[in-house]
């Protein structure tokens, strides 16, 4: 399917996007421009004239303002897990869905909690900064194994479940809070508060979303709550972690040590300087967003995030939207798609087929959903028809966008 009477698409892709995505894109006849690193607001304003795709990691902000100056945009894809860079309501409001990766790398940043664990746990990073310096300490006496530790996981989502299973299988025993009721895996048992968790874990890990009632989730309080000596590790996102009050409970010694993945203000590129109030601590292992950044989970994501896509534009399925209302659809032959994205307010399908019926166009399918701002609706209709109908639908006073498709 291609959009009725339209150009060749045009893909903007940023932040070194894995290849594959453009390759498949390109396959689908969408001329496609890659940017290696990511791009201002007024930068992104002018580089997206004429683009209606966009595919975008964690750096590159899609604000309010840039989607109000790219009237071409009809889709944005973030290639990672996260869609806090993305006004998810502006998009919505201009009619574009914003598809993500929300599984592709749930086992890289899994493989590298489990790692972290035990380098802390074992005392590593002391034990390496220390060699570097020249100077030898073979001692055991702050080495502990992680077989039979407990691990207490904050966030039992996707990743957190699936670390859950890792940790249980090389000897751990596991213990979760979250906010919402998920089964247990394994052996894993659940805390019916955060404070029960953090009393009896010997490692704490970060797996919560970026929902705005996670920002400094964990401050002076909660890692006063820790049990002594325990370590603690955030692969979630930035803010969740109010870092003085981290380092603070480093320096005491109440936190052992630290692995943190994710930072407040982060860097827009590579080469970039970066500050943070852990820095020079040798008890903090510090990397530089790289949970999901393996070569095996961007080559997956490549792969799942531009499918969506090209299931949007090409069928009009939102299957996995972040901020549309979800439509599985099949592929039609004979007859011609119409879809219509509005506010969602009552009477306005019954304006689409009133402006339909008015130009004697017979439906052989329609598919609605909703959600609480918006309406979609897709209508297939007969092969031959009256296009002045596309813009009576589009004068409804509560469209946001129409697409005609084949």
């Amino acid at each position: 399917m291609a959009e009725l009477n339209a150009p060749p698409r045009r893909a903007l892709l940023l932040e070194s996007i894995h290849p594959k995505a453009s390759e498949r894109f390109e396959r689908a006849g969408i001329q496609v421009e890659r940017v290696r690193g990511s791009l201002s607001e007024d930068e992104l304003i002018e580089r997206l004239e004429g683009v209606s795709l966009l595919g975008i990691r964690s750096k590159t902000q899609l604000t309010r303002r840039v989607i109000e100056a790219a009237p071409d945009l009809e889709v944005a894809g973030a290639f990672c897990i996260g869609t806090n860079q993305i006004d998810l309501d502006a998009c919505l409001d201009h009619g574009i869905p914003v598809f993500n990766a929300p599984y592709a790398n749930t086992r890289s940043v899994v493989e590298l909690a489990l790692a972290q664990i035990i380098i802390l746990m074992r005392n590593v990073l002391e034990k390496s900064t220390l060699l570097h310096s020249g100077e030898w300490r073979k001692s055991a006496g702050t080495a502990r194994e992680v077989r039979g530790k407990t691990l207490g996981i904050v966030g039992y989502g996707n990743i957190g479940a699936q670390l859950s299973i890792l940790a249980e299988g090389i000897g751990m025993q596991v213990r979760y809070y979250d906010v919402i009721d998920k089964l247990a895996l394994g052996n894993a048992r659940a805390c019916r508060t955060l404070e029960e968790l953090l009393e009896r874990s010997d490692a704490v890990s970060v797996h919560v979303d970026g929902s705005r009632h996670n920002h400094h989730l964990f401050g002076a309080r909660e890692f006063s709550m820790m049990k002594d000596g325990a370590v603690f590790i955030n692969l979630s996102r930035g803010f969740v972690v109010d870092l003085q009050a981290l380092k603070d409970a480093l320096e005491s010694g109440k936190v052992r040590s630290a692995a943190v993945d994710v930072f407040p203000q982060e860097p827009r590129g590579d080469g970039s300087g970066f500050e943070s109030p852990l820095q020079g601590m040798p008890n903090v292992l510090l990397t530089p967003h790289i949970g999901g950044s393996t070569e095996e989970a961007q080559e997956k994501i490549a792969g799942f995030v531009p499918d969506k896509i090209l299931n949007y534009l090409e069928l009009g399925s939102t299957s996995i939207s972040v901020n549309f209302p979800n439509l599985q659809l099949p592929g039609i032959e004979g007859a011609h798609r119409l879809a219509h994205i509005h506010r969602n307010v009552p009477g306005v399908l019954a304006d689409i087929n009133k402006a339909l019926a008015d130009r004697n166009l017979n439906i052989t399918g329609q598919y609605l959903k909703t959600n609480e701002r918006v309406g979609y609706v897709i209508t297939d209709v007969e092969s031959n028809y009256d296009e002045r109908v596309v813009g009576e639908l589009r004068a409804i006073p509560e469209t946001h966008r129409v697409r005609v498709l084949y």
